[in-house]
């Protein structure tokens, strides 16, 4: 069932179209790379581009993500109670050394699960007000470091956003959208990647309207 589902998600990704970067009429966009800024993704819709205030956009986890890590945790919460219960129904003498698997993948599938809550989870705050993007449970108040990394960059040095695909190979391939940040000397900032590309079009356009910057599409041919 759950093959199927993935399935049927994968039915709604559109392949990458060849494209020449020179298209967007900006010398900036010839020396930034077209590859993804951060390997891997999702086959499903992850975020969604919520409107928080007049100067603040956030990119919040929608219901299917946060329904897929939760699953991955109780899942192997639920497994590590009934071993754990089957353990503790017979004597310590008598300890079948077959429950260390089931133990073990069941802690797996918790550190995952966790794993994934707590990362897919993480605020993507753009606050215009205050000219900051960060990305983390550390706002920039609490960052030591103000210099642009990979969690914060100050607006000002925006240059465009930059929506690219990236074919995932596997037992179930399919394609993930990267949402970046390219910044005035080049380098991007990774901000969200799914496998909607439908709504991360829509919400990588909104975002570039509020920062007054381009959008430089990759996925339109």
């Amino acid at each position: 069932m759950f093959e199927k589902l993935i399935q049927k998600l994968q039915m709604l990704t559109v392949a990458p179209v060849p494209f020449d970067p020179a298209r967007f009429g900006d010398p900036l966009a010839l020396q930034t790379e077209w590859t993804p800024a951060k390997r891997g993704g999702a086959s499903f819709s992850t975020h969604k581009l919520t409107v928080a205030g007049p100067n603040r956009f956030e990119f919040r986890p929608s219901i299917g993500a946060v329904l897929f890590y939760l699953l991955f945790f109780f899942a192997g919460l639920g497994v590590f109670i009934a071993v754990s219960g089957s353990w503790v129904s017979k004597s310590a003498n008598s300890f079948d050394m077959g429950l260390l698997v089931p133990l073990a993948i069941s802690l797996i599938f918790i550190a995952v699960g966790a794993y994934m809550f707590y990362t897919g989870t993480a605020p993507i705050v753009f606050e215009r007000g205050r000219g900051v993007f960060w990305k983390g449970r550390k706002g920039p108040d609490e960052l030591v470091d103000s210099r642009n990394t990979g969690s914060f960059v100050r607006l000002d040095q925006v240059h465009a956003v930059q929506l690219i695909a990236e074919y995932i190979s596997g037992k179930n391939s399919y394609y993930s959208y990267e949402l970046n940040l390219v910044l005035a000397d080049g380098k991007r900032i990774a901000v969200v990647d799914h496998g909607n590309l439908d709504r991360i079009r829509e919400d990588a356009g909104k975002l570039a309207v509020f920062l007054g910057k381009p959008l430089w599409d990759a996925t339109i041919g």
